[in-house]
C-alpha cells in the first residue's frame, strides 16, 4: 500500500494540514507520444501548486459528498472513491474537520484509520493544546510539531511507506 498524500479541512474549506509522502501516478497510456511521454503537439503540462492541489481535492469531496447526500438520503456517507490511479479516503467529524487521504488502489477502506488520526492525534495534540488556535483563517494550518511526528509514525506504522522529501 501506498499512501500519496493526507489534508485536512476545516469547516470554512481551508486547507489547515497538509502532507504529501509520494506524487500521485499519472495516466500515459496514448498511442502516439512524442519521446517525452505526451501526445504530438501536445505541452508538458503544469504541477498543481500545494494551494491548487489542496482546493482541487476539497472541490471533489465537496461535490461528491452533497451528490451522494441528495441522492442517497440521510443514511448514506460520502466514504471513498477511487480511479484508474488512486484511491481518495473521507471521514468528516461531528464539527466539521474534514480528512482526506489519498492511497493507492489496492488500500481498503481508511474510515477508520482517518477516525484514528483525529481522535488519537489531532484532539490529543492539536485541540488540546493551548497555544493552539481554535479556528485557522486565512489559511493558518495546523503548526503543531507533536502532531506532525504523530501523523508521521502513525502512516509510516500502518503501511511502512518510504518518505520523500516534499
Amino acid at each position: 500500500m501506498v499512501v500519496y498524500s493526507f489534508y485536512i479541512f476545516d469547516r470554512h474549506a481551508e486547507c489547515i494540514y497538509k502532507k504529501k509522502w509520494a506524487p500521485r501516478p499519472t495516466s500515459n497510456g496514448s498511442k502516439s507520444q512524442q519521446s517525452n511521454g505526451l501526445p504530438d503537439g501536445a505541452s508538458q503540462p503544469k504541477a498543481l501548486s500545494a494551494e491548487d492541489d489542496a482546493k482541487l481535492i476539497f472541490g471533489t469531496v465537496f461535490s461528491l459528498r452533497n451528490m451522494v447526500s441528495k441522492l442517497g438520503g440521510e443514511d448514506d456517507r460520502f466514504i471513498s472513491y477511487r480511479t484508474g490511479h488512486y484511491k481518495l479516503h473521507y471521514y468528516e467529524t461531528p464539527t466539521s474537520l474534514k480528512f482526506v487521504m489519498v492511497t493507492d488502489t489496492k488500500t481498503n477502506n481508511l474510515r477508520i484509520v482517518l477516525h484514528q488520526i483525529y481522535v488519537s492525534l489531532y484532539v490529543e495534540f492539536v485541540v488540546k493544546n493551548p497555544l493552539s488556535p481554535i479556528e485557522h483563517p486565512g489559511g493558518i494550518g495546523v503548526n503543531c510539531e507533536m502532531f506532525e511526528l504523530g501523523v508521521e509514525q502513525f502512516v509510516v506504522c500502518l503501511f511502512r511507506v518510504a518518505f520523500l522529501v516534499d
